[in-house]
């Protein structure tokens, strides 16, 4: 199937789960279990992804580029955490329909400043842009730390002056959590939501039950971002064949499991995110 735009998924009515890729691996459990889930899907590539692969772009976004392209499931392609102006302007040649720009971590003004520029750029190449205001945890704070969750009214504001296309909202969900433990503020989500005239994105859902996106999605969550849980079961699976077997050499024996391990994760979080 061709691939589909993100635009395109955001808009169509409910919401929609954003994998994170790493490997061809990822790429393909994703393919694969949003065939399963019979849900559509984005696949993201971050720059932290972006770095891992020696910095280039390329070969991991065509590979990723091509898994979608030949599975039955709606997938769109997505280059997600973007602090970097120079891989920004690179997605337009790789096949990203839309970009995650993330200055978070700059003061209010030049966060304004630098993803307003991002968004005109963006919208000039008809690239759908997300952005960030509040500070999701894991990385750099505690999700709960007073002053990190994002502020309607502020959030209005940030919208109509960089004029992204979607926002990432701080409401307690924390990066690179192994446990799915994490309280949202629902509350927040749906006093954002009604202030808020773009789609929201909620970040570091991996460590948010079930029930959490559930209520999250109801409240008005369109986008729920999972890439920590992903890894958790990739690496357990590989653990795991290779304590049974600690002669294993061949890399193909524990990424098998690994992959099929990670395809089900993603149509576990599908069928609760877009339930058909």
């Amino acid at each position: 199937m061709t691939l589909v735009r993100t635009h395109d998924l955001m808009t169509a009515g409910g919401a929609v789960a954003a994998f994170n890729v790493i490997t061809v691996e990822h790429a393909e459990a994703i393919a694969a279990g949003a065939e399963a889930a019979g849900a559509p899907a984005v696949l993201q590539i971050s720059e932290n992804a972006v770095k891992f692969h020696g910095g280039r772009l390329g070969p991991i976004a065509a590979a990723t580029a091509a898994v979608a392209r030949a599975s039955s499931a709606r997938l769109s392609l997505h280059l997600d955490h973007v602090e970097s102006v120079e891989l920004l302007h690179s997605a337009a040649a790789h096949d990203f329909s839309s970009v995650m720009f993330d200055a978070s971590k700059l003061p209010y003004g030049d966060n304004v400043k630098v993803t307003a520029d991002a968004a005109r750029w963006g919208h000039e190449r008809d690239i759908w842009v997300e952005a960030e205001l509040g500070r999701v945890g894991g990385k750099a704070g505690d999700a709960h730390t007073p002053g990190v969750r994002t502020d309607p009214a502020e959030a209005v504001a940030y919208v109509a002056d960089t004029g992204v296309d979607a926002l990432a909202v701080a409401v307690g969900s924390t990066h690179a959590m192994t446990e799915r433990t994490a309280a949202l503020d629902h509350t927040l989500i749906a006093a954002l939501r009604e202030a808020v005239p773009v789609p929201l994105v909620l970040h570091g859902s991996s460590g948010v039950p079930d029930t959490e996106i559930r209520r999250a999605i109801a409240a008005g969550m369109t986008k729920i971002n999972v890439g920590t849980a992903l890894n958790t079961a990739f690496t357990g699976a590989v653990r795991a064949l290779l304590e049974a077997h600690p002669s294993t050499v061949d890399p193909r024996n524990y990424l098998a499991p690994a992959r099929e391990a990670m395809t089900q994760t993603v149509a576990g979080f599908l069928r609760v995110v877009s339930p058909r």
